[in-house]
């Protein structure tokens, strides 16, 4: 139970709850939108710390307590296995770092939206790649090992890529949500940072 409260993965889904819940309670869904969520135009027309600071507001706000669930949930499954392979510094490295790639990918989409992007999804996404790449099994394509974990890491990339069309062809928007670049952008970012994470905690093994 220690551990559990000592988790950062914890801390960071009790946090998220808690300003998620204030902000239902309140009535301030709207309001928290338009002054936390990422607004891909705001960084385009400023990039000044407080449009900088929302990649990171962003994810304390959520579009009803579905989106909330479905995110804790998800964070919890795979964030306090991640730690247990990279440590707590590398659990929340990943999820701040693909918080904020997961934000740029979303620009980069469309610089010139105005619609606020909410939800910690981009962030978990990070944190959900490097659960698959921590616990997936690589298969032996080649002798080389680099070429094998290249390959895995370009088939993860590509099935969690899909997976978001799919889903957003299920969703009646033709392949596209709205935070789906946000979602790949966010798990290709753990992809990449498992490795050196998992060398950095182990340096001196």
């Amino acid at each position: 139970m220690t551990s559990y409260l000592r988790s950062p993965t914890v801390a960071i889904a009790a946090i998220t709850v808690l300003v998620s819940l204030i902000i239902t309670v309140g009535g301030l869904e709207g309001l928290a939108a338009g002054q936390m969520g990422f607004i891909p135009a705001r960084l385009s027309a400023d990039w000044s710390p407080a449009a900088l600071l929302t990649m990171f507001s962003c994810t304390l706000v959520h579009g009803g307590m579905l989106h909330l669930f479905l995110n804790i949930v998800m964070l919890l499954l795979t964030g306090v296995a991640v730690e247990r392979v990279l440590g707590p510094a590398g659990l929340v490295v990943i999820y701040l770092v693909s918080a904020v790639t997961s934000a740029l990918a979303q620009w980069s989409v469309d610089p010139a939206s105005i619609v606020p992007v909410i939800g910690a999804s981009g962030a978990i996404s990070g944190v959900v790649g490097a659960y698959a790449l921590s616990f997936g099994r690589v298969k032996r394509i080649s002798s080389s090992p680099r070429l094998n974990r290249f390959v895995h890491i370009l088939w993860l990339a590509a099935a969690w890529t899909v997976l978001q069309i799919a889903v957003g062809f299920t969703a009646g928007t033709n392949g596209m949500l709205l935070a789906t670049p946000a979602h790949v952008g966010g798990f290709v970012t753990g992809l990449l940072l498992q490795r050196p994470l998992l060398l950095w905690r182990y340096r001196r093994a």
